[in-house]
């Protein structure tokens, strides 16, 4: 309708014999240059809303006002004067549309084996998972003083979930099937791709979540609710390819952060309490067309079918959603597996319920599995193991190892070697933890009797969201800590003989909140030496963010935190240095990168992405 107006007051004002079009024009239209007191922001907006001068000419030509304004249609002559005449009302900055795209040098994939300083061009920022930064002009010093640089609004967006990709300079977004492109330095839009929400959705795929995209050479990647992986032109957001991964009508979604493992791209799908099958699977970048594909579960009649004792085997789940972590110098692709379904009630998926609640290593160009680990056996609480398997080079028990790091939502910390699998270490990092008593040198959970759901409900630690979940962690090879958001929070879980349905989830039962429980969040610092707590940040507010955090070489941990608030805090000791009042309720966790020596730090609240800087040097 405001589009309409401007035009039938634009054309009024350059028809023959009218005196003083220009002046009239302004006069009439001060409401779209500011006259609110917005500075001339109203009236250019409406230009950059992507109405170019073709579309003028057609919308002049057709004369279709809004309803209750006259007609109009203007001779060419007079058409063409109008048309330059608006040429000469638009701001000092092009339509996002006509903006000039910034030069983008192909991304070869060893520049995400190792990213140019200040590049974030990852999910996690670097193919081993761990979201430390080399970067630290932003510091335990100068954190005092950072402040908010600027804001982008992501259309249509609610609870994002989304991590940026920033390289060269340009900030790569994502809600549910669209992607943006961005200026990273002032987040001026360049381009935008998006395609309708698929109806008909059941589980986390149909809550419109993603959370990011992957990048190679001139390509950016995303998957869509419905469980496609596209492929775009970097430079125009342009579909180049698109392939099926799965069937959405079976249940299937995907909604996390491709990987690119040399010059393929790998997904996992969500559906993991709807009764799919889970797989991961990989994708040539160039084409589209599938390289290999890894089931998480067996078919009835397959090797491990032994461990699906039951019916539930049909419909078992095992997603495997979670971007997943990579090691060039030994070829090994590490993903994560989710639960096994029914969620609650395991009377007919009796034993370990392979490969549910585990951690994949597999040939990274082949997708043969190596070695297999899994966390919690027989998992009847919905603790799937989708948190981030760190990648880290560290001295563990006097000699140097290949380690691999996962805070799990059972509540456990994991070290294990990630050559063979070997399991090294388990500690509890929470201290509302009753279903076990530990871990066992095997690596095997000593389950405590009484932990198992029954029809009336019992009461069992963690709750079901988990000791922690998917949000990010970090580890700073500075202090030797690894810093996870922690919940102490209990559930009270109950099963039922509830099935499958389709078009329906598959839990096989229920939870409910304790009653008179206040659940509380921490920021927590394990030694991984030891497992040991060695500081935590107690947090305001209800339990129910779900931020992660990142580390800096500026000696900083940055987290969202419970009380709505974005925070930095020491990494050597704890200590609070800096708050900022966003009041969101986060959903996602929190990344830097620099340009033309200038850092940023960036998150993402509600539907906007929030970047902050230190102020300009004067």
């Amino acid at each position: 309708m405001a589009r309409l107006f401007l035009l039938w007051m634009l054309a009024a004002a350059a028809m023959p014999g009218q005196q003083g079009a220009r002046q009239r024009f302004e006069a009439q239209c001060a409401m779209c240059h500011g006259a609110d007191g917005a500075g001339g922001e109203r009236g250019p907006s409406l230009f950059r809303s992507g109405l170019n001068q073709a579309g003028l000419r057609d919308i002049i030509q057709n004369g279709k006002p809004a309803a209750g304004m006259p007609a109009f249609h203007l001779p060419e002559q007079a058409m063409n004067e109008l048309l330059a005449y608006i040429r000469t009302l638009r701001p000092a900055r092009s339509m996002a549309a006509e903006r000039p795209h910034p030069p983008l040098k192909p991304l070869p994939f060893s520049s995400l084996a190792s990213p140019k300083k200040g590049d974030w061009p990852t999910y996690h920022g670097v193919l081993t998972g761990n979201r430390n930064s080399m970067l630290d002009q932003i510091n335990r010093d100068n954190v005092r003083s950072l402040a908010m640089r600027w804001i982008y609004t992501v259309p249509g967006a609610q609870r994002l979930e989304v991590t940026p990709v920033v390289v060269d300079g340009v900030m790569y977004v994502t809600n549910v099937n669209a992607a943006y492109a961005i200026d990273a330095t002032n987040g001026q839009p360049l381009w935008h791709y998006q395609r309708p929400r698929t109806a008909g959705l059941v589980g986390d795929a149909a809550g419109g979540i993603n959370r990011g995209v992957a990048v190679l050479g001139d390509s950016v990647f995303l998957v869509t609710d419905h469980a496609h992986l596209l492929c775009l032109d970097r430079r125009t957001g342009k579909l180049r390819w698109d392939t099926e991964m799965a069937d959405y009508r079976q249940h299937y979604g995907s909604t996390s952060a491709p990987l690119v493992v040399g010059d393929l791209v790998v997904a996992g799908v969500s559906g993991g309490d709807e009764g799919i099958r889970g797989f991961v699977a990989a994708f040539h970048a160039d084409t589209g067309k599938e390289a290999w594909r890894f089931w998480s579960m067996p078919k009835p009649g397959e090797p491990l079918s032994e461990t699906w004792v039951g019916r539930a085997i049909e419909h078992g789940c095992t997603a495997t959603w979670l971007t997943g972590t990579y090691d060039t110098s030994t070829g090994l692709l590490y993903w994560t597996t989710g639960n096994p379904c029914p969620d609650y009630n395991g009377d007919e998926r009796k034993g370990d319920n392979l490969y549910s609640d585990s951690v994949l290593a597999l040939d990274g160009k082949s997708g043969k599995l190596k070695w297999y680990f899994q966390y919690t056996p027989h998992d009847l609480h919905d603790w799937d193991a989708q948190q981030t398997a760190m990648l880290v080079d560290a001295n563990f028990g006097g000699q140097p190892r290949k380690l691999l790091l996962q805070a799990n939502r059972n509540g456990f910390f994991y070290v294990l070697d990630r050559i063979s699998g070997k399991f090294l270490m388990a500690k509890p990092f929470v201290h509302k933890l009753t279903w076990a008593s530990g871990i066992g040198p095997d690596g095997r959970p000593r389950v405590l009797p009484g932990s198992e759901p029954t029809a009336e409900g019992v009461q069992v630690c963690p709750a079901v969201e988990g000791a922690t979940n998917w949000m990010s962690t970090a580890y700073h090879p500075g202090t030797g800590l690894f810093y996870v958001m922690a919940l102490e929070r209990c559930s009270i879980y109950s099963k039922s003989p509830e099935w499958w349905k389709q078009g329906e989830s598959f839990y096989g039962g229920a939870t409910r909140r304790v009653p008179d429980e206040k659940p509380q969040k921490f920021l927590r610092a394990i030694d991984i030496q030891t497992g040991t707590v060695k500081w935590e940040l107690p947090q305001d507010g209800s339990g129910v963010t779900w931020g992660g955090a990142l580390s800096t070489a500026g000696g900083l941990v940055f987290f969202a935190s419970d009380d709505t608030g974005f925070s930095a805090a020491d990494a050597g000791n704890g200590k609070l240095l800096w708050h900022f009042a966003a009041n969101q309720y986060w959903r996602a966790s929190p990344m830097t990168y620099s340009v033309a020596g200038r850092q940023y730090v960036a998150v993402a609240g509600g539907p906007n992405i929030l970047v902050f800087a230190l102020p300009d040097a004067r």
